[in-house]
């Protein structure tokens, strides 16, 4: 044998001997691996996976409780622990696109209560408009000679802007009692989108108060009141005031807010919206917190009066007082109407207004908070796809 057939040969066995050893090595290291893997306890689930309780989802706090208190009352009076946001009401309008407040004192009482609610994480919007203007007569001309003319327009959205920025507000409400015509529902859009272009980047909000559109007596669709739809998309909410219906087709006190007007009122708006591709979120569903004398030569009162002469009075909806009966919304019809506002989508309620209610366990405000509240906790519904 020689010598290259010898090296060639040991050649061969080192490769056969090493080709061995790798192979056991290989093996048992994989036997290692696989024990690690297999000591998995979680890889029981990949073969039959265990019941697990369906994970707990928190609610969505989503749903808003507007409500209006006017400039003349005291802040104590506005439960800030239940409302999210509190419209103070009201600034007016100049025709020549300035605004005005009510004195001195409305200008107190306007920064005691963005001073209190914000310790309650509630916010506070400037009203503008209303049905009366503060140098007399309707608000409606002043309010419309504002609008109606870019340069005063824009005037009035800087003038907003300034003022909710100077107050630390949270945002603007815009009641326009009415746009009667197209005209009318073209200056209001073109005010609502410049003055959302400018609050919304600031992190503010913007909201109107619509008429109701629904007449409480034939219980049909009024034309008196014109919106154009396009409006509707740079606003944040849409306070329905579903109230006042006393006044159609004469005097009848017991249409201020009945649950047949209200139910169509909803029915209405639903619609309108769906049709125009707005979410309904946006709705929001007012009610009244004052009474209304059969006798229109008697002023209105408040719920709370209505409570203090009888608590019983509270689970009512008409009472005879002082010679005359009134008309109302008792806590019952409060909880029946924000039940039926949740049923159709609506992203909440409002109150006109907070100076009106009573306080204690017959608070108004207090039935629909907590109807509002127990409509948010129904639980959440899972479906297994199959």
């Amino acid at each position: 044998m020689n010598k290259r057939t010898l090296l060639l040969g040991m050649i061969i066995v080192l490769i056969f001997l090493g080709g061995m050893f790798t192979g056991i090595f290989y093996t048992n290291h994989t036997k290692d691996a696989h024990k690690i893997i297999n000591s998995d306890p979680l890889q029981k689930s990949a073969v039959k996976p265990n019941n697990k309780d369906m994970p707990k989802v928190n609610p969505s706090q989503s749903k808003v409780l507007i409500g209006y208190v006017q400039d003349f009352r005291d802040p104590n009076v506005v439960d800030y622990d239940k409302l999210t946001h509190v419209i103070f009401s009201f600034a007016h309008p100049t025709t020549d696109g300035g605004i005005l407040l009510n004195g001195d004192s409305a200008l107190k009482n306007l920064r005691t209560i963005a001073a209190t609610a914000k310790k309650h994480h509630t916010k506070v919007i400037l009203g503008v408009g209303g049905w009366y203007h503060i140098k007399g007569g309707e608000s409606y001309p002043y309010f419309k000679a504002a609008i109606s003319k870019p340069d005063t327009r824009t005037r009035l959205v800087n003038e907003l802007v300034r003022f909710v920025d100077r107050e630390h507000l949270d945002g603007v409400d815009i009641d326009f009692e009415h746009p009667h015509s197209t005209g009318d529902s073209e200056y209001l859009a073109a005010f609502v989108k410049e003055l959302g272009d400018k609050l919304h980047p600031k992190q503010k909000e913007l909201s109107v108060a619509v008429y109701a559109k629904i007449h409480a007596v034939t219980l049909t669709e009024t034309n008196f009141v014109n919106y154009d739809s396009s409006m509707f998309q740079h606003v944040d909410h849409v306070n329905i005031m579903a109230y006042d219906g006393q006044w159609d087709d004469g005097y009848h006190a017991e249409n201020l807010s009945p649950y047949p007007y209200t139910e169509k009122i909803v029915y209405y708006w639903s619609r309108y919206f769906d049709e125009n591709g707005i979410s309904k979120e946006k709705l929001v569903l007012g009610v009244p917190f004052y009474a209304q004398p059969v006798n229109p030569n008697i002023k209105q009162v408040s719920f709370d009066t209505i409570v203090k002469a009888n608590p019983a009075n509270a689970d009512k909806d008409s009472v005879n007082l002082n010679g005359t009966t009134y008309y109302y919304n008792g806590d019952a019809m409060m909880v029946k109407k924000t039940k039926l506002a949740m049923d159709h989508g609506f992203g909440g309620m409002m109150l006109w207004e907070a100076g009106h209610d009573t306080k204690g366990p017959k608070s108004l405000t207090g039935a629909i908070y907590k109807t509002l509240s127990d409509a948010q906790k129904a639980p959440v519904k899972y479906y297994s796809v199959k």
